[in-house]
Order: structure tokens, then sequence, then C-alpha cells
């Protein structure tokens, strides 16, 4: 995919006399062009508070002009977190099985449910929910977790407070500016203003300290976290349900990386009590089953959870998606059934580990070169510290000789600076190939 910088325009609108068109004089738009005729919709204001580009899109265009520049350097991508194993047969013959029973009179099926394949939503339940109490018809299936964290946000709407992990995933900040939740972005610290912003770092463990934490609507919260790669535990979890009750906040519990735990660390929020109560659960079949271009995932909704006048959240959210969406693609879903079956499960889960291999490696590499390392353990996310570095220059730098592209952390928030995130999604040979290039740079 090519990228490439759109210049300023400023646009000048005919007058309804259809007067010559003009341009701007003013110094301020000295380097910017004019252009032709333009409507009298006024642009979103919460569109103008987004900051510079997505962090993701910015990432793919830095990596294109390294590319450009450096055509045969063997670029190794360890950035964006996308997957690069294939799919385990059992899982996509499913999928084609679907795909061609719909050219039969007897195969063909239509519209489906907008909530998903009955099926499924049990299978997802039984799977990853079987001892806490969610039934099928608290889960519903989407087209992923990114997706479905704007659906909430289209729930809630602008009027409500909203905190996140700081470092975080980045669409929970942007999707809470464009839904109007934000209020302004200020220079002097990086932040919203209006953004609660709970530091997780080394210091506390990478858990926020919740006595020091204001009190807002929604609490955002990812574990296994992207980008730490830390997962909490049972009693931050208990800590964390406790204080949203408290409070009267709902908690939305990023459970994506749930399948890497390998420890005792919880892998859903329903399995702290009470949490019924406060919390919806979003998830998805990307990083776990390799779906990342298939597209499908999961949001829990459960029925004990309540707006401050009683109503049931999870009526007004079936009536966002019975609106806003038309349901996953049945040919997906099939494959999603096949990935929770008993054969193709455990393929997945040989995929899993042979990721947590690469992020072992990958470890040893930094940690044999005298830098700090968190995370690799219950994610495929390493979390490397360069104390007293900007992220952005660490990026830069490892970019520019060892041409291995990472991701610099101060694009997850304040939180991240003097931090890289590194993917253990790979081929094993070029997760090889990065240790080597690392050790040459740093040793």
């Amino acid at each position: 995919m090519q990228y490439s910088q759109l210049s300023t325009r400023i646009c000048v609108p005919y007058a309804v006399s259809l007067q010559p068109k003009t341009t701007w004089n003013s110094p301020k738009f000295n380097n910017e062009k004019s252009v032709g005729h333009c409507t009298r919709v006024p642009r979103n204001v919460n569109m103008e508070k987004l900051q510079s580009g997505y962090l993701f899109p910015e990432i793919c265009m830095r990596e294109f002009e390294h590319s450009q520049k450096y055509p045969q350097a063997g670029l190794i991508r360890l950035g964006v977190g996308d997957t690069t194993e294939p799919i385990p047969d059992i899982i996509t013959s499913a999928m084609a099985e679907h795909a061609h029973a719909l050219s039969t009179v007897q195969g063909y099926r239509g519209y489906g449910a907008e909530q998903g394949n009955m099926a499924l939503r049990k299978a997802i339940a039984e799977t990853f929910y079987r001892d806490v109490g969610v039934k099928a018809d608290e889960v519903f299936v989407s087209d992923g977790a990114q997706c479905d964290i704007s659906r909430l946000q289209m729930l809630m709407g602008p009027n409500v407070s909203v905190a996140v992990q700081d470092p975080s995933f980045p669409g929970y900040i942007d999707s809470s500016v464009i839904v109007g939740q934000s209020g302004m972005f200020q220079d002097e610290n990086g932040k919203y203003e209006n953004i609660v912003y709970m530091k997780c770092g080394r210091e506390n463990n990478f858990f926020p300290d919740l006595s020091n934490t204001s009190r807002t609507d929604i609490i955002f919260f990812c574990s296994p976290n992207n980008p730490t790669g830390y997962a909490a535990s049972r009693q931050q979890l208990k800590q964390l349900v406790e204080f949203a009750k408290a409070n009267g906040s709902i908690i939305v519990y990023d459970s994506a990386y749930a399948t890497y735990i390998s420890d005792e660390s919880p892998r859903s929020i329903f399995e702290i009590p009470g949490a019924k109560e406060v919390a919806i659960e979003v998830s998805s079949f990307s990083k776990f089953a390799g779906f990342t271009g298939v597209r499908l995932g999961w949001t829990v909704v459960p029925e004990e959870l309540l707006y401050l006048n009683g109503f049931p959240v999870i009526k007004d959210y079936n009536r966002i998606v019975c609106t806003c969406f038309n349901g996953a693609s049945s040919v997906v879903q099939a494959g999603g059934l096949a990935c929770l079956s008993k054969d193709g499960y455990r393929a997945l889960i040989a995929v899993v580990d042979y990721y947590m291999g690469n992020a072992g490696i990958i470890a040893d590499a930094f940690t044999s070169l005298g830098r700090k390392v968190y995370g690799g353990k219950n994610a495929p996310y390493l979390w490397v510290h360069f104390p007293g570095m900007s992220s952005w220059d660490i990026f830069s730098e490892i970019l520019e000789k060892t041409h291995i592209v990472t991701v610099p952390g101060r694009g997850f928030g304040p939180g991240g600076e003097e931090y890289i995130r590194v993917s253990a999604f790979g081929q094993r040979e070029r997760i090889l190939e990065a240790s080597r290039r690392l050790k040459n740079l740093y040793k």
C-alpha cells in the first residue's frame, strides 16, 4: 500500500451568485492550496480534536518510506500486531465448505441473526465462560473487538466520563474523542482534559493506584494489556470490580489476548464475583485464531448490568447491534465454530505456543543486552525499557540501523515514553534474524 502526505487544502466556496473563484491571500494560508466548491456542512468538531494520524497507519507509512529508501534491506516487521502463521486447515476447510454450500439451493442462506449464529454464541459461552455463568444470549458475535469498542462508544454516548490505562491501546482514546467524551487535547502533558489516565507502569506493577483514581462512568481495561503484555492478577481484578461497584462505573474489559495467558491470571473479568453487575467484556478471534483479516469477535453484555434508572444495558446494546450491524459473515462464523471444535482449538493453541516461543527469543535478545523487558509471558508483546530516551528516537534508531519495525511506546499514551513495544508475531527464522541484528546493534 502506498502512503503519501496530504497537503493542507482550504476550500473556497462559491457565492450564491456563482462569482468567480478566488484564493485566500492571508499569510496564514500561504502554504495551503485553494480548491473549488465546498458544501455548507461543517466538519465534526470532535474529528478536529484528534491528534495527528492513528498510530498504526503512521507506523505503516514510516515502514513504507524506509522500504523505499532501503529496498534490499530485508525489513523485519515486529511492529503492528498482525499474525503471520497460516490458519489451520480444519478451520479454513469449514469456511470453504460453507462458502461452497451457498452456491446450492439446499445450502444457501441469506441474512442471519444480527447477534450471531446461536450455535457459535453457545460455543463461545461454553469454551470461554463455562464456569462463570455467562449465557449464550449474553454473547453478541461481531466483526472484531475494535469494532465493538466503537459500538459501545455509540451506546454510551458523549455525556459519560472515561478512564483508560496509561499506556493503553489507542483505539479507546481515539473513539472517546470522536464520540465527544474527551474535551480538548493538552499539549503540555499530552492528555485530553476530560479523560482520566490511570498510570500503569513498572512503578505500580502495571496496575493503577485506584485509591488515587478519580471516579468515571466508564473504565477501559485491557488484560493481558496491549502494549505492556501484563496480565492483571485475580486480586487486582477484585480491586477493580470493587472500585467500579463503589463508584457506580461500568468496566469495558478487553480480553483479546486471554488465550495467551500461561499462569493463574484470570482470562475473563467474569471470573471475579460481582463482575456481571459492573462489566462488559469484548474479545476477538483475531490474535488467537489468526483472524486479523478474516474478522470475527464477540462482546458479552450480562443481563445483570443495569443503568442508573434500572434499565438493562443488554437491551440497548441489542438495539445498537440491530440498527448498526447486520451480523458477522456466515462464512466467517462457520470458521469460528471450527475454531472452537476440539481439534480446531487444539490446532490454534499450538500456534499460540509458537508465537510465545518467539516472544522468549526476543526477550532473551534484549535481556542479554542489559535491557529490562516486561511482558512476553502472558501476551505476544514485549515492553522494552530504554531509560532517558524518546520512544520515537528508539523506534527510528532501530529501524534505521537494523531494519526492524517496532512501535514507539509514546504512541500508547504519555506513560509509554522511554519504551518500545515489540511484537512476537512472525515466522521463526525472521525472529531469529531480528535477534541477531539487535545483538549486533547494541553489543
